[in-house]
């Protein structure tokens, strides 16, 4: 059985200032962002965009992410403490974001990026979504090593079982963080970017990026602990699982509508 190595949740300190695994991870996805958005923006021309409007684009992005990640996690997960004690909204040092949150926060940002910089908002979309996986990989890779949000307890015989000391009971997990990684974040980007390499129906690839992660959260909730302040909810589905439904049908939904209108 394995055993949560325990990482220290600093990676360096410089001088008085210490920077943390979970921010570095963060500027991996960030910087891989510009990377590659910045390799397609130049090599090919169809994609309406250049290195300056992939610059623009990354930091729009990330205010998208930090702040719709942040105010997402305070109404998804816990609105009456938020709501009840308003100045915790912004200790982000103390924990506490959401993924559906921070895709929301994206959507926001690429409409208002389209807008002020006249692209269409499903060319925007199409070429954000490949880019957006390799940052959820990172993401949960910072789970783990803060050891949060870890697996249900499973099998001492399963060959992935973890003990998480932080959970108080030394029983084996699950260790979800890296389902969660390998599924929404290596797979999806794989079949993303190769999806992506030629031009699509409008709409299509966003499309495919709802619809694989909306399927693959849901999917890794059934191993994931529900937050101990929700539990399960209706139809005994975790709050992570409701929230990924609505992606499912609207990934759902773009893929037909797109798959109708004429491509040229």
């Amino acid at each position: 059985m394995l055993i949560h190595p325990q990482f220290d949740h600093i990676a360096f300190s410089i001088g008085p200032v210490s920077v943390h695994w979970y921010g570095l991870m963060y500027l991996l996805g960030f910087a891989l962002f510009w990377l590659m958005g910045t390799y397609r923006a130049q090599r090919d021309q169809w994609r309406q965009m250049d290195s300056e409007k992939v610059e623009d684009l990354l930091f729009f992005g990330v205010l998208g992410v930090i702040l719709g990640g942040r105010l997402g996690y305070c109404l998804f997960y816990q609105p009456e403490f938020y709501i009840s004690y308003p100045s915790q909204i912004i200790r982000i040092w103390d924990g506490g974001m959401s993924a559906h949150g921070g895709v929301i926060g994206v959507i926001l940002a690429m409409l208002y990026f389209a807008k002020t910089r006249s692209v269409a908002f499903l060319a925007v979309a199409d070429f954000v979504s490949p880019l957006v996986p390799l940052g959820l990989f990172f993401g949960r890779i910072g789970n783990f090593i803060n050891v949060e949000l870890w697996g249900r307890v499973c099998s001492n015989d399963f060959a992935l079982a973890m003990i998480f000391p932080q959970a108080g009971d030394d029983l084996p997990r699950h260790p979800s963080q890296l389902y969660e990684a390998t599924l929404e974040g290596l797979l999806l980007f794989v079949v993303l970017w190769f999806y992506s390499a030629r031009r699509r129906e409008p709409g299509r690839v966003a499309a495919l990026f709802c619809l694989g992660y909306g399927l693959c959260r849901f999917l890794v909730e059934y191993f994931r602990q529900p937050d101990a302040f929700l539990g399960l909810q209706a139809l005994g589905l975790s709050q992570g699982q409701w929230l990924s439904l609505p992606m499912i049908l609207v990934g759902a939904a773009l893929w037909i509508w797109a798959g109708r209108k004429q491509f040229c």
